[in-house]
């Protein structure tokens, strides 16, 4: 991540301003002791940097930032610009979000700022010239942390500069009202246009929204939001050419479009707090972190917020049990993170987040969680060779926004989770040992023998090529139910869905002619090759092409004795195209995973499928992880491992890597007596 420190980033969100002086110089004695490398400072804290307009106060930052760099501790230094002071809310009210019913919201809390607000982004933007022009040269300061969590409470704001922004927006878009409402299908609903003063913003409305509308507006806010973050960092800029600048990502966030965001940050950083109580939460996690490492290109990533325990916003707050967090850490890690950082490095006293724990906890130093801090620290240390490294990954999932905000709107075809859809394809790889990529449907996907697009709802001409052409250079290819039904403008593509009448349809030799999402859910079997069970739903799939095989049939329901899954193999043997047009139960996903990576010669680590299970490949040392209660008895390569509840190893160094022999069906997994 910064090269003139080759070692794992350690520490978290520091902030001083709210404890008295005296108590800073034991932050630094502690967090010497705890191995901590890094202190992101001043996130939060536009209120004492400039307490009444122009007044800037910078001597406390000054002393911190001395001491920090005193005692060892490198900083990433934030802009403070996510919470607004009381002065701006009370002399600019204008400046205050709207929200989709026209209420006011109120200052109180923090991000109350609407995206589009001039007068916000004139105070803001002077904020940060001081500080980059303070700090650029400080020696603390190893880089940059622009804003906080953008979009995290106001996405979108529905405020009359909102909307002449959204107009401007528009016209760049489409150049002129005629063909605004050619893309928007205003001839629906006598919604027709004369001129972009007429055009507004999607609040409430007595019906369904207009869904490109919709859509224009959820990609108008993202990009309002970026814009906020690029004038920020142009500022930085100006003033330093080696420093990092980056943002915190939040995972999977459906409101702001990380591919489109990705491309402005220097590093990709993100926020994650894994859910104790959900047994399934180091998939959304690993998900998560291959998230990150794809938006960098394969570039390592900064985890930039995480729990040592509980959070403050969750109905209840479970802490993590003993060697979850290190569990959580060294998964980050294994997936491409350079660094590991928290919110925050003590917790607080006061305020909305006092119970949301730390590294340094409300107890002090003699706890649970700090020793847990500092054995961390210490074996993070040891995994410094791996900083730089890639992530090894032979298979991609398309992953799109647009797909994901459109599938979900109001008015189609039934109630569909997207994420949910993409985690269950994905969770068949995680459970055999095989590292995913995410891949935008219009990318590049030579560097991959398997790609999976799972629920492509939306796909340009552009995307619909780039996917038709994995099976046509050799590769293999899987597409989803609810894949290739709009294009970018939400116009149904017509001729039977898979793209309509083009190159995916003919890659994949099928059509769907009809939809049949299923009552509640209702489970029902598929036959054939793939036999198994499937809920929720079905499709009316009709074969066009001679070389296509139906490996499954619906065996009841509305499609009753029509395809359920199909393959298209290439006359000479190379190349396969998939089409699974049901959403398939956990067996079976884990039979059509095992045959997609025969298909494209992809060995698994695991024999058979391994729930609760993670192994990952990073530079020379493979990670190796039990994210259940209950220990598992593990053989890789021949290596016979022991994981207790909770636990995680790594084995080899980059001076001796591990050779993995494969077997045809790879190393065996062994489980404990009914443990997996």
């Amino acid at each position: 991540m910064i090269e003139k420190d080759p070692r794992i980033r350690y520490g978290g969100d520091y902030n001083p301003e709210q404890w008295p002086v005296h108590v800073w110089d034991e932050d630094v004695r502690l967090m010497q002791q705890a191995h901590v490398t890094t202190a992101t400072v001043a996130v939060f804290a536009w209120a004492k940097l400039e307490p009444a307009p122009g007044r800037y106060e910078f001597a406390w930052l000054d002393d911190v930032l001395d001491r920090l760099h005193a005692g060892g501790i490198r900083v990433i230094l934030g802009t403070a610009t996510s919470s607004p002071p009381a002065w701006l809310a009370h002399r600019h009210p204008e400046s205050l979000p709207l929200s989709i019913d026209g209420v006011r919201l109120a200052f109180g809390s923090r991000q109350q700022f609407s995206p589009s607000s001039a007068a916000y982004r004139h105070h803001a933007m002077r904020l940060v010239t001081q500080l980059a022009s303070r700090y650029a040269q400080h020696p603390a300061v190893e880089g940059w942390h622009v804003g906080n969590e953008y979009g995290n409470h106001v996405t979108r704001s529905y405020d009359p500069e909102s909307a002449e922004a959204f107009r401007i927006w528009l016209q760049n878009r489409y150049g002129d009202i005629g063909t605004l409402n050619a893309a928007w299908g205003t001839a629906f609903w006598s919604q027709t246009y004369q001129s972009f003063a007429e055009v507004g913003v999607p609040s409430a409305a007595p019906m369904i929204r207009n869904p490109t509308q919709v859509l224009d507006f959820d990609r108008f806010s993202s990009d309002a939001l970026l814009e906020l973050y690029r004038a920020e960092a142009e500022i930085i800029r100006s003033h330093t050419l080696e420093s990092p600048i980056t943002t915190n990502f939040m995972g999977f966030f459906k409101d702001i479009d990380y591919w489109s965001w990705a491309p402005h940050v220097d590093v990709v950083s993100d926020d994650l707090y894994p859910d104790p109580a959900d047994p399934r939460s180091h998939v959304l996690s690993a998900a998560a972190r291959d998230l990150m490492r794809s938006l960098g290109a394969g570039r390592p990533w900064l985890l930039m917020e995480q729990a040592t325990s509980a959070v403050n916003w969750r109905p209840p707050n479970v802490p993590l049990a003993d060697g979850r967090h290190r569990l959580n850490s060294l998964q980050a890690v294994a997936r491409g993170a350079d660094g590991i950082l928290h919110f925050q490095w003590r917790q607080s006293a006061a305020g909305a987040e006092k119970f949301h724990s730390a590294m340094l906890p409300h107890a002090g130093e003699n706890t649970r969680v700090h020793r847990g801090v500092r054995a961390l620290g210490a074996e993070l240390r040891e995994l410094g060779d791996l900083v730089g490294a890639g992530v090894p990954a032979r298979v991609a999932l398309c992953f799109d926004w647009d797909s994901w905000r459109a599938i979900e709107q109001d008015g189609t075809p039934a109630t569909v989770d997207y994420l949910d859809t993409v985690l269950r394809f994905y969770e068949g790889f995680l459970r055999r040992g095989v590292t995913v990529d995410f891949l935008h449907p219009e990318a590049d996907s030579t560097a991959y023998s398997l790609v999976v697009a799972p629920a492509a709802h939306v796909l340009s001409d552009d995307a619909v090529h780039a996917l038709a052409s994995v099976p046509a250079r050799g590769g293999t290819l899987v597409v989803t139910y609810l894949s290739g039904v709009v294009d970018e403008n939400l116009h149904v593509r017509l001729g039977g869905y898979l793209g309509g009448e083009g190159a995916l349809r003919s890659a994949l030799g099928v059509r769907v002619e009809e939809f049949a999402p299923a009552p509640d859910s209702t489970a029902f079997d598929v036959t054939g090759d793939y036999a198994g069970a499937s809920d929720f739903w079905q499709e009316l799939i009709r074969v066009d092409d001679p070389h296509v095989e139906v490996v499954s049939s619906f065996a009841s329901g509305f499609a009753a004795g029509s395809p359920a899954i199909t393959v298209k193999r290439g006359v000479d043997g190379a190349g396969a195209a998939w089409y699974v047009g049901t959403r398939p139960s956990t067996a079976l996903v884990d039979k059509l995973v095992s045959a997609w990576l025969a298909d494209s010669n992809i060995p698994a680590v695991f024999e058979h499928a391994a729930a609760g299970v993670e192994t990952v490949l990073r530079g020379g040392r493979r990670f190796v992880a039990n994210h259940s209660e209950a220990p598992v008895h593990l053989s890789v390569d021949n290596r016979r491992i022991e994981l207790s509840g909770y636990d995680c190893t790594w084995i080899g160094t980059r001076e001796e890597p591990i050779e993995i022999t494969w077997t045809s069906a790879g190393p065996t997994l062994i489980p404990s007596e009914g443990e997996i």
